[in-house]
């Protein structure tokens, strides 16, 4: 999937306007390269379009641990939108990447987060 029809597909998944649908983009990477470990990141980013690396360059080599109201509290804050669009946008996001990646490499994308993420993921958007 090229970097345009990913944020096509979360502009419409996430029903966000075209440019606060690619902020959420960027903050939800962001977020998730936080959350799992920077091996992982690497392993997702090498999946998904050029422009997503960036985002998906985590800080620290471990997983930080928080749980899914701190994961959309960040995405909140770094896209400037409010929580329940962080949270309708996050879950575009993640089902974006599940359709753009191997489903290998979602599962263990998703097997370093905690179950409730699974929700976010299943959301209808």
């Amino acid at each position: 999937m090229d970097y345009a029809t990913f944020v096509d597909t979360v502009t419409q998944r996430s029903g966000l306007p075209r440019e606060k649908a690619e902020a959420v983009i960027h903050a939800t990477l962001g977020t998730l390269a936080e959350r799992i470990t920077r091996g992982e990141a690497d392993d997702l980013a090498s999946e998904l379009p050029k422009q997503l690396k960036e985002s998906l360059v985590s800080p620290t080599p471990e997983a930080e641990a928080f749980g899914l109201e701190e994961f959309v509290n960040r995405v909140s804050t770094r896209a400037e939108v409010s929580p329940e669009s962080a949270r309708e946008g996050a879950a575009a996001v993640l089902s974006t990447v599940r359709d753009a990646v191997s489903g290998g490499e979602f599962r263990h994308v998703m097997s370093q987060l905690p179950n409730e993420f699974e929700e976010l993921v299943h959301m209808p958007a």
